[in-house]
């Protein structure tokens, strides 16, 4: 059984910087697409990032150019710097992993469809206020 495990969250100012950091406990093989994505409260979860397999990423137009996401295959571990954070960040940060079973489900993943993920972790609350 995968077990995503998020860690990094906390309270930030305006402009600040946080990194979070993911274990995929379980995890075998690297043939998935692994993602980030966020829920704010009163809102849809939403996709933030995305890293696949062979390393290619893909980022929601609103944290494009502030987030960064990156991985280590050999500690199962995904994370995501963001710098630059606004209020409008704040939301509960969740990792969830995808298998790239096809190339039909690793486009579906890459473009952070959310039923395409299989495993989600309980994520990690990110706060930016001043």
């Amino acid at each position: 059984q995968v077990q995503p495990v998020e860690s990094g969250g906390g309270l930030v100012q305006p402009g600040g910087s946080l990194r979070l950091s993911c274990v995929a406990f379980g995890l075998t093989g690297d043939d998935y697409c692994l993602g980030w994505f966020r829920q704010a409260p009163g809102k849809e979860r939403e996709g933030v990032a995305v890293i696949a397999s062979d390393g290619r990423t893909n980022y929601a137009d609103s944290v494009a150019g502030r987030f960064t996401i990156s991985k280590d295959n050999a500690k199962n571990t995904l994370f995501i710097q963001m710098n630059s954070l606004k209020p409008e960040d704040t939301a509960m940060y969740y990792c969830a992993a995808g298998p790239e079973t096809s190339s039909f489900a690793r486009s579906m993943l890459f473009s952070l469809a959310q039923r395409y993920y299989n495993y989600w972790g309980q994520g990690t609350q990110v706060t930016v206020s001043s």
